[in-house]
């Protein structure tokens, strides 16, 4: 007894794709091409030459050789490197906090709605932020001097003996002072942003419960703008480890305080157009990005862990 098998259906095939489809996907790309070719020119490209660069050494005899890794084991021996780094970090550690307190000080009477000329106020803060760095550099510079400038004006007229700012002792305060001059106000844009986007209602709901305003601040606005008091931080401990014009600039008027190991930046500036030594500087410019990577990863995961 034979038995009948059910005729072979044949799968069903799936539909090609509309032509239309693959057209925008292309479509994507085309929009990020631009960013990405530019991106990888300036600086994606820029990195992959600095760690070719860091292989190598200059030999007197057989010209450029290959030497591996010697150049960061040099870089990790190398005092002048970890002094400047000590230099910043104690300029971190000083100057960040003092510079955000004020900004955010400001921010915050800024939003209190009780400071009268607001917006004369706010621009004169940011104001200093418009101006260069190597121009307001100079300006203080010229103030710091005990012969020709502010300091030394106010000591001819009321008899006084002021420091010297650009004394090896006091030349980073100063610089600290030139720093936070100039970025207060950027900083205080931010906290200030953030602080006019939180609802008004928890305003409400904290004056019907009787809030004081130090209460609202500690409870309401510095919880809402956690966000940007961590941006702001990271991007002053990038800045603080990338120091450079300021100590460059000041070093004409203050050689015996400034040399030119005097941060990690322009002991690398000076490593490649002083010293030659092009291999050497693009090895210390890439430990000390390293660093700075790394540390402002750190910040960033402390201060967005929750119950900080």
């Amino acid at each position: 007894m034979t038995t009948l098998q059910p005729p072979a259906t044949a799968e069903p095939r799936s539909a090609p794709p509309p032509a239309g489809r693959d057209r925008r996907s292309w479509t994507g790309w085309g929009f990020i091409g631009p960013f990405a070719a530019v991106f990888a020119l300036v600086f994606l490209a820029p990195i992959v030459y600095s760690v070719h660069l860091s292989l190598f050494r200059d030999r007197l005899i057989g010209g450029t050789g290959f030497v591996g890794f010697d150049n960061y084991r040099q870089a990790l021996q190398d005092e002048r490197f970890w002094a400047a780094l000590g230099r910043v970090s104690l300029f971190l550690c000083a100057q960040v906090p003092i510079m955000l307190g004020i900004a955010l000080l400001v921010a915050l009477a800024l939003d209190s709605g009780r400071l009268y000329g607001k917006s004369f106020f706010r621009i004169s803060i940011f104001l200093p932020y418009a101006v260069p760095a190597v121009v307001a550099t100079l300006m203080w510079g010229f103030m710091y001097g005990t012969r020709f400038g502010l300091v030394g004006d106010v000591n001819k007229a009321f008899g006084l003996s002021l420091p010297d700012p650009l004394s090896p002792g006091l030349v980073l305060a100063s610089i600290g002072n030139i720093v936070t001059w100039e970025f207060v106000g950027y900083n205080m844009l931010i906290f200030y942003a953030a602080l006019r986007v939180i609802p008004h209602s928890l305003y409400e709901a904290a004056e019907i419960d009787g809030a004081g305003q130090i209460r609202v601040i500690t409870a309401i606005k510095l919880p809402a703008i956690r966000g940007a008091l961590v941006i702001a931080t990271i991007f002053s401990v990038i800045g603080s480890f990338q120091l450079f014009n300021e100590p460059s600039v000041l070093q004409k008027l203050a050689p015996n305080a400034i040399t030119t190991d005097y941060t990690p930046n322009y002991y690398t500036y000076s490593l490649s157009f002083s010293g030659q030594q092009h291999n050497y500087s693009a090895t210390v410019a890439i430990v000390m990005g390293l660093i700075t990577m790394v540390i402002a990863y750190v910040v960033q995961l402390r201060g967005m862990r929750k119950g900080v």
